[in-house]
C-alpha cells in the first residue's frame, strides 16, 4: 500500500470511529430517554393510584360526616321524646283546669289560671312542632344511612 492509500484507509477509519461514537453516544441517550419513560409511566400509575385514594378518602369523610349527623339527630329526637313525655302530663292537667276553669263562677282565678295554662299550651304546642321537625330530619337521616 501506498502513502496515500494508507492514509485514505486511516481517514477512512478514523471517520468509522467517529461514527461508532455517534451511533454509541445516540443509544446511551436512547437509553437514557428510555428509562425516563419507564419512569415517567410508573410515576403516572403512582398520580392515578393516588388520585383514586384520595376519592376514597373524600367519599368515606363524607360517610363519617353523614354517620355523625344521623347520630346527633337520634340523640336529639331520643332527647325531644323524654321531654315530650315529661310535658305531655302537664298539658293534659293544664286542660284538666281549663275545663274546669270553664266551669268555675270564680272568674279570676279562673282567668288567672287560664293564662297561665294557655301559656304552658302554646310551649307544648312550639315543642311538638320540633319534634315532627325532628322526626322527620331523622327519617330523611335514616334514608340516606
Amino acid at each position: 500500500m501506498g502513502e496515500r492509500a494508507t492514509a485514505t484507509h486511516c481517514n477512512t477509519l478514523q471517520h468509522t470511529v467517529l461514527h461508532c461514537n455517534t451511533l454509541q453516544h445516540t443509544a446511551t441517550h436512547c437509553n437514557t430517554l428510555q428509562h425516563i419513560a419507564t419512569h415517567c409511566n410508573t410515576m403516572q400509575h403512582i398520580a392515578t393510584h393516588c388520585n383514586t385514594l384520595q376519592h376514597i378518602a373524600l367519599h368515606c369523610n363524607t360517610l363519617q360526616h353523614t354517620a355523625t349527623h344521623c347520630n346527633t339527630l337520634q340523640h336529639i329526637a331520643t332527647h325531644t321524646v323524654t321531654h315530650c313525655n315529661t310535658l305531655q302530663p302537664t298539658a293534659t292537667h293544664c286542660n284538666t283546669l281549663q275545663h274546669a276553669a270553664t266551669q268555675n263562677d270564680e272568674h279570676l282565678t279562673a282567668q288567672q289560671c287560664v293564662a297561665m295554662c294557655c301559656n304552658v299550651l302554646q310551649c307544648v304546642a312550639v315543642f311538638l312542632g320540633v319534634v315532627q321537625c325532628v322526626a322527620l330530619s331523622v327519617l330523611q337521616c335514616v334514608v340516606l344511612c
